[in-house]
């Protein structure tokens, strides 16, 4: 349900009213909100990604537009368009408009260094009502570095401007990384200068094929502490640790993936989420709504309550942490906890977690069971004899 925002007539997002229609989507089996990656290809090269920008096999014009048919005969609401870079497919325009003929509730994520004033023109007379935007340090070398494209910066910043002049709802996403000298309050700041919301997130992901290795780019624990005691960051956070998890909260779940909402790959793979590289299915070979309702791999993630959790059912701040299952699955078990989040969550409550402060050496740990539930790479999954792809030559701007 992140993905589903509702916005009031004086900008104020409707959360209870979207509780409730996502509690209402889920008893009835509603895909309430989907993640469509429209390419993994990107024209930045940003350190942190976690995608293959190399994998192809991109589903065609006519592919997503029979995609976008079978996700509105499911009852899909919200939908979001990303990558890679979506500016990068030469029917990014078409796509979207056979979207808003569909009615979805459309959102996209860009980096928006491809997007002018006739692209940001584009977008409004078709009727998206929200962009994402990156942004990484409030200096614009810092950023640069990241991206590893000179004047990114500049051009995104340069996109939200005209995004934000003709109505969208633009939100700068903030991935806090090791070393790039981001001041959140100037963030902040940059932030409400440009009339548009922010959101951080300090959580640097495995990519979808296993690999690790931007896992080393997360900020050190001295570092966590501070993010979490900055007021620019800190500000609205909730904290409702309660010592014995209420029933209700046991009976519930920690994320609304595979509930209410999916991803799709660019490839055609269902997944639960974007960071949940469980593959349920693919649009491909079978009917969305078919795959869905009936593929294994979704039933056992819905079976999946707090109370089922391994060690997080007992643990104090389960009410006030946000648990991902799907890094928690890309550590071995879906079931278990998550070294990131427990860590996220010690430094925002001051309790210690599971899995953070780190076991002393000797402590048993959670292994990766075997059977169902256990990770495989998603990359690994992906056909190589896929149909041949929209001409993936990059446009000029």
């Amino acid at each position: 349900m992140a993905d589903a925002v509702s916005i009031t007539s004086d900008g104020a997002p409707q959360a209870s009213l979207l509780s409730r229609v996502g509690a209402r989507a889920e008893a009835r089996g509603i895909p309430l909100s989907v993640h469509l990656d429209l390419t993994w290809k990107c024209n930045e090269g940003c350190i942190h990604c976690y995608l293959d920008h190399s994998a192809g096999g991109d589903m065609d014009t006519a592919e997503i537009k029979g995609v976008l048919d079978q996700l509105a005969a499911a009852g899909v609401m919200f939908l979001t368009l990303s990558g890679g870079e979506i500016m990068l497919r030469k029917d990014i325009f078409e796509i979207v408009a056979y979207a808003r003929e569909l009615l979805f509730d459309v959102r996209l994520k860009t980096n928006g260094i491809l997007i002018g004033e006739r692209e940001a023109d584009r977008f409004a007379e078709l009727g998206v009502r929200s962009v994402n935007i990156s942004i990484y340090s409030h200096l614009p070398e810092a950023h640069d570095a990241i991206t590893k494209v000179p004047g990114s910066f500049a051009r995104s910043l340069e996109a939200v401007k005209r995004l934000k002049n003709r109505g969208m709802a633009v939100e700068i996403r903030v991935a806090v990384i090791k070393g790039a000298a981001a001041n959140y309050t100037r963030l902040r700041a940059l932030a409400e200068e440009l009339g548009v919301k922010i959101q951080y997130d300090a959580t640097i992901v495995p990519m979808m094929d296993g690999d690790r290795t931007p896992v080393a780019l997360n900020i050190s624990p001295e570092d966590r502490a501070l993010y979490f005691a900055d007021p620019a960051v800190s500000a609205g956070m909730e904290d409702d640790c309660a010592a014995v998890p209420s029933e209700e909260l046991l009976d519930g779940h920690s994320c609304g993936a595979g509930h209410t909402s999916c991803y799709i790959t660019p490839q055609g793979d269902v997944t639960p989420c974007v960071q949940f590289p469980l593959v349920c299915g693919n649009v491909r070979d079978g009917n969305f709504l078919e795959i869905w309702r009936n593929s294994p791999n979704f039933r056992e993630v819905r079976g999946i309550r707090n109370r089922d959790l391994h060690v997080c059912s007992s643990c104090s701040s389960l009410s006030s942490c946000a648990r991902c299952p799907g890094l928690a699955f890309q550590e071995g078990n879906m079931r278990g906890a998550a070294i990131q989040d427990c860590e996220n969550t010690y430094f925002k409550t001051k309790i210690p977690t599971p899995l953070y402060p780190e076991p002393t050496s000797g402590s048993a740990r959670e292994t990766r069971p075997s059977g169902a539930g256990q990770f495989v790479p998603l990359t690994a999954l992906l056909s190589t004899t896929r149909p041949a792809a929209y001409d993936d030559s990059l446009p000029t701007h």
